[in-house]
């Protein structure tokens, strides 16, 4: 199994829209995608970030599920509506991890 840990940093007073496409249009394509959500945390001492881990059974099967979703029109809908403003997010960090074998 291969988990991935993004963290979002949003834009300058974007925060709850981000917050906001998350739930109201991102997990409902997360699972269309079948991209499996394991946990979701808002950063409880900086209020401009958020954090998830999904879970894939291979490198292969995170880079195509990434790519169908990136390139799904549903997506590119949703982008151009919340970023009507302008953009929501800064930046994005991105690593794959796998369990430490010594770790249960």
């Amino acid at each position: 199994m291969i988990y991935e840990l993004r963290i979002y940093h949003s834009a300058e007073g974007k925060f709850q829209n981000l917050c906001d496409r998350f739930k109201n249009d991102t997990f409902a394509l997360f699972e269309k995608h079948g991209m499996e959500v394991v946990d979701f945390w808002v950063d409880a001492e900086e209020k401009n970030r958020l954090y998830y881990t999904l879970a894939f059974s291979s490198i292969e099967d995170y880079r195509q599920k990434w790519k169908a979703f990136g390139s799904d029109p549903k997506w590119q809908e949703i982008v151009t509506r919340t970023e009507a403003n302008g953009p929501i997010v800064e930046k994005i960090d991105s690593y794959l991890l796998e369990k430490a074998p010594f770790f249960k």
